[in-house]
């Protein structure tokens, strides 16, 4: 008999996690049924999508304000449906608003509750963690530090890696990429990852084209590649276009194969300026130098400050390859730092000088192996063990 999974998943990145380990749960004897709310990868995977993904989307206070009554509809209604006909374990793949909620009111029901992708306790707001343990039977983590904040605080975990390492191979291969984009082999290629956020294109699209303009004047044949997540956020992208325009620059939106476009650019280019997120992370599994960069809007700062009653995070680094790896391995330019010079000076000597892009790809290449751990099979694993205890 099938497993019967309730599944929440609310980003695209999420969409991509979730969709791997739904594959682990289906490759079991007894294979697995998942509904809920996902995006086009776990559509593609087989889930009954109750409510798309982008139902769930929401781009900072203001525009979770706004949805708020949208918000409330879906989750009373997902809510009364798994309690009417409760699954053998419910699934939340990240979305911590959300999900966490959601879970403490079906744990209390009885549903056991798992949660993937754990919220960023250990760089904002730790007292987090009581709501994690009235919400959740069971931790499934990404990065190996994690294993030990909720084993501390007495929360069941597993450690099962990040299937975006299973996903993206040891050694990409560039000529492939650049042969499918159609990029000659000896050209210089800087990636531009601005985010997947309305607010993100508006605060990082106009300093990383200004960026790319210093670039192009010292070397007038760079190629710029832009991925784009769908046409919405193209249409913002370009708008800025317009007014930093960057010659010969290419935007690139998914079309219908489910390898992300963006994995097509980060590996073909030689170098990326990326904004904070799990871009960061997907690049440096693609081996490419990087220069971090973010930028929240003067009320988006005052706001984080408040609600998470920190200036800053715990952590000195912000960007995922930093916090793994404990160290500056990439730049990180923040805020005012974010400006187009220094984007551009810091990305330079990436572009350039094989001796600085080779010194990063040896350290992300120890990430990859680390992280690399066949999530999908281990975190299937873990949700089996959790329906198990659950009967017993």
């Amino acid at each position: 008999m099938n497993l019967r999974l309730g599944l929440v998943a609310g980003e695209p990145s999420g969409d991509l996690i979730a969709s791997r380990v739904l594959a682990g749960l289906q490759s079991t004897p007894n294979g697995c049924h998942a509904q809920g709310i996902g995006g086009p990868q776990l559509t593609a995977q087989g889930m009954e999508i109750w409510h798309p993904m982008h139902a769930l989307s929401v781009f900072g206070y203001v525009d979770a304000l706004k949805r708020l009554p949208s918000l409330v509809r879906i989750f009373h209604n997902v809510k009364r449906r798994w309690l009417r006909s409760p699954p053998d374990v419910f699934l939340g793949v990240d979305a911590p608003d959300f999900n966490l909620r959601l879970e403490k009111k079906l744990k209390s029901a009885g549903i056991p509750t798992v949660h993937f992708v754990g919220p960023s306790i250990w760089a904002w707001r730790y007292e987090r963690i009581h709501s994690i343990r009235e919400s959740v039977s069971h931790m499934l983590v990404l990065f190996p530090f994690e294993e030990a904040i909720y084993r501390k605080e007495g929360i069941p975990v597993t450690y099962v890696g990040h299937p975006l390492a299973d996903a993206i191979p040891l050694e990409p291969d560039r000529q492939s990429a650049r042969t499918l984009l159609n990029i000659p082999s000896d050209q210089r290629v800087l990636a531009l990852l601005p985010g997947s956020r309305a607010s993100e294109i508006q605060w990082m699209a106009p300093r990383f084209l200004q960026a790319a303009q210093r670039l192009k004047q010292q070397d007038p044949n760079l190629i710029c590649l832009v991925p784009m997540v769908n046409s919405q956020r193209r249409a913002e992208f370009e708008h800025w276009l317009k007014r930093y325009p960057v010659e010969g620059l290419r935007i690139l939106t998914s079309g219908q194969s489910q390898r992300p476009v963006a994995w097509d650019v980060m590996e073909a280019c030689d170098a990326a300026l990326v904004t904070s997120g799990t871009a960061t992370l997907e690049t440096a599994l693609f081996k490419r130098p990087m220069v971090i960069s973010y930028v929240l809007s003067p009320m988006m700062k005052r706001i984080m400050a408040w609600k998470s009653g920190q200036e800053r995070p715990y952590l000195p680094w912000v960007g995922l390859p930093n916090v793994l790896a404990s160290d500056f391995v990439v730049p990180e330019l923040l805020q005012d730092q974010a400006n187009p010079k220094d984007l551009a000076d810091q990305i330079w000597p990436m572009l350039c000088d094989p001796s600085v892009a080779t010194t990063i790809e040896s350290r992300f290449l120890d990430m990859h192996r680390t992280l690399k751990c066949d999530t999908p099979r281990r975190a299937a694993r873990a949700i089996l063990d959790v329906v198990e205890m659950g009967r017993s």
